[in-house]
């Protein structure tokens, strides 16, 4: 696998709402054990559309990853200026990520026109993939639903779910680490 999608819920469907959030920690120790995983299998590139949430979180374990292993990362928006109704520090975080990326192009030129937009990315990103790692309840999907039944539809195509079980593993892997629960 060369390139992967990285996707799941916006931070506000998770209900975080404030970047030091400590969930944010545990989602992305999940997500930088499932990316190491792929790069040590010879991933090279990691795709995002640069959504608030999983997608953010991604790029800046990414980014943290590329000290010590070759990958890069490809910020690839629905359309231009999706960040323009978001708060401020949010929108210079972003904004910084389209510099500092390896690749960044929206698919549509212009602001946001309609809906289309989403369904033409979802089909976008899992024609211009391998796979995709998606956090997401099966039971709960919300936005992500519809990447994910593009991804399911594609023969050969690898969907890996980063699951609430998986978070409670990692919770507990990183709880265990800490000396003062042992004692």
């Amino acid at each position: 696998m060369k390139s992967l999608v990285v996707s799941g819920y916006k931070s506000t469907e998770l209900g975080i709402f404030k970047e030091n959030d400590p969930r944010v920690a545990f989602i992305k120790a999940a997500i930088e054990k499932r990316l190491t995983s792929f790069i040590e299998q010879g991933l090279e590139w990691v795709i995002i559309t640069g959504q608030l949430g999983v997608e953010m979180w991604t790029a800046e374990v990414v980014l943290d990853l590329k000290e010590n292993h070759d990958i890069n990362i490809a910020l690839i928006p629905p359309f231009e200026n999706q960040e323009k109704r978001w708060p401020d520090p949010l929108k210079e975080k972003y904004q910084e990520l389209t510099f500092i990326v390896d690749f960044f192009q929206p698919l549509y030129k212009g602001d946001y026109k309609g809906p289309y937009q989403f369904q033409a990315k979802n089909k976008w990103l899992v024609e211009k993939s391998d796979g995709c790692i998606i956090l997401m309840d099966e039971d709960n999907p919300g936005s992500n639903k519809y990447l994910y039944d593009i991804a399911k539809e594609k023969e050969g195509y690898q969907v890996d779910l980063i699951t609430p079980m998986d978070l409670e593993d990692i919770v507990e892997e990183i709880r265990m680490k800490d000396p003062d629960y042992w004692g």
